[in-house]
């Protein structure tokens, strides 16, 4: 890494004595104002200091070299390097003190020969083990998502060569259409084993959405096949349209449909019987005694 060696403010650019640009400056750890870095600059006034640090792992000392300018992240990749553990699951600490990633090796006085102790991190690894089966999950859900959307598009154009052929009287066999509704719902089953939320589920629930109206569309279709079928086929299926979807009177309509009718019919026979109960006359002799 090729950086510019921090130079330290003197007394006279406090003073303002000399002449300095804000920007070219910055505060280090512990209130120490220096020139920034550059990185990658190609202005560099001196070679970089390489130092040789012992990094202590269990029983184990690490001899690492190292720019005294690099910072404690990029020595814990370097260590990742040689003991395999994770970066992130590094805790280096220096004069009893664990060190930021972000802190520099020099703000915190490492020397060449210093010896700094690596402890492994558990909580953190713990924490970080958990976040990759958390994404692996949702990589797990969204691939399932994408393949079963796949089948579901594949499904559609069957169900719509479906329609098409019995728009135009054609006879469509019930086994196809139970076929079809055999794979969609097998997608369903699919879609309700898969756990996941946010954007995913939204996902989930159009894919559902989608196959639900296919299985209706089938379901109108074995429907308006068996009317055609009770009709001998002669009526074609545009003409049909309106029997689709209509539910059937229930019984108790129908039975009530029908006393009704009945008792319409016997309304006037009732009536004709009043009539002539009212205009007969009823005649009787009484005997008389003197």
């Amino acid at each position: 890494m090729e950086t510019t060696k921090p130079k330290v403010i003197n007394q006279d650019c406090v003073a303002g004595r000399v002449d300095m640009n804000i920007d070219e400056w910055e505060i280090r750890p512990g209130g120490l104002l220096v020139q920034k870095r550059y990185p990658n600059s190609n202005q560099i006034s001196a070679s970089i200091p390489t130092i040789k640090v012992r990094v202590k792992y269990d029983s184990i000392y690490h001899e690492i070299c190292i720019t005294s300018q690099a910072s404690f992240g990029e020595l814990k990749k370097m260590v990742a390097e040689r003991t395999g553990l994770h970066p992130q699951d590094q805790k280096l600490i220096y004069r009893k003190k664990e060190r930021d990633s972000k802190e520099y090796l020099d703000a915190a006085r490492v020397k060449n020969g210093s010896k700094i102790v690596l402890v492994e991190d558990i909580a953190n690894r713990e924490r970080r083990c958990l976040e990759m089966l958390k994404i692996a999950k949702i990589e797990k859900a969204s691939k399932s998502l994408a393949e079963i959307s796949l089948e579901v598009d594949k499904f559609a154009e069957q169900v719509t060569d479906l329609q098409v052929a019995a728009s135009k009287g054609e006879k469509v066999l019930d086994i196809d259409l139970e076929n079809l509704n055999g794979k969609l719902m097998t997608q369903l089953v699919k879609l309700d084993e898969i756990s996941v939320e946010g954007d995913l589920k939204l996902q989930k629930r159009g894919q559902e959405r989608r196959a639900q109206k296919h299985i209706e569309i089938l379901d109108t279709l074995k429907l308006c096949d068996s009317k055609l079928t009770s009709n001998g086929g002669n009526i074609p299926l545009h003409k049909q349209e309106h029997l689709i979807g209509k539910m059937p009177i229930s019984f108790e309509k129908k039975q009530g449909q029908s006393k009704q009718r009945n008792l319409t019919g016997q309304r006037p026979n009732l009536q004709h019987q009043l009539r002539h109960s009212e205009s007969a006359v009823f005649e009787t002799k009484w005997e008389t005694f003197d």
